[in-house]
């Protein structure tokens, strides 16, 4: 019914087993799943970390191609370059830096709804005397 594991044919020789020669990947695959399954809830808390509680459109989504840099406002008027807080004095030289360095994409404004538009609208002027012309503004989908 089964194979025999003594080579010896059908005696037993007591005190000798033969080694097994198997790998078990039974607890790598176990340990695999776990990490993949913490992976794909940690991704998505990683990809924006700064506070901004955007307003809501019905606009449709920008299709982008490459890492866009974003620039943030929150409530309290904190300016941020990707994770990075900038004083607003130091967002031209900033910006102006990461242009020469050969950025040359969009740049996407995360602007708290409850901050005032004039001072959204400051920080747009600051980014387009950097040398960027293609602003966008990121907005929540709106529920229907």
């Amino acid at each position: 019914m089964g194979a025999q594991l003594n080579p010896g044919g059908g005696r037993h020789q007591p005190g000798r087993t033969r080694m097994m020669a198997e790998i078990n990947v039974t607890p790598f695959v176990d340990v695999m799943l776990v990490l993949l399954i913490v992976f794909m809830v940690a991704a998505p808390l990683l990809t924006v970390g700064i506070e901004v509680d955007t307003p809501e459109t019905s606009a449709n989504p920008l299709q982008e191609a490459g890492e866009p840099i974003t620039v943030s406002i929150t409530a309290e008027g904190t300016i941020f370059v990707q994770e990075t807080p900038i004083e607003y004095e130091n967002l031209v030289s900033h910006l102006e830096a990461i242009a020469t360095a050969g950025y040359d994409q969009r740049i996407f404004i995360r602007g708290d709804k409850n901050r005032a538009y004039g001072d959204i609208a400051r920080v747009m002027g600051r980014i387009n005397a950097a040398g960027f012309t293609q602003i966008g503004l990121v907005t929540d989908q709106e529920l229907e």
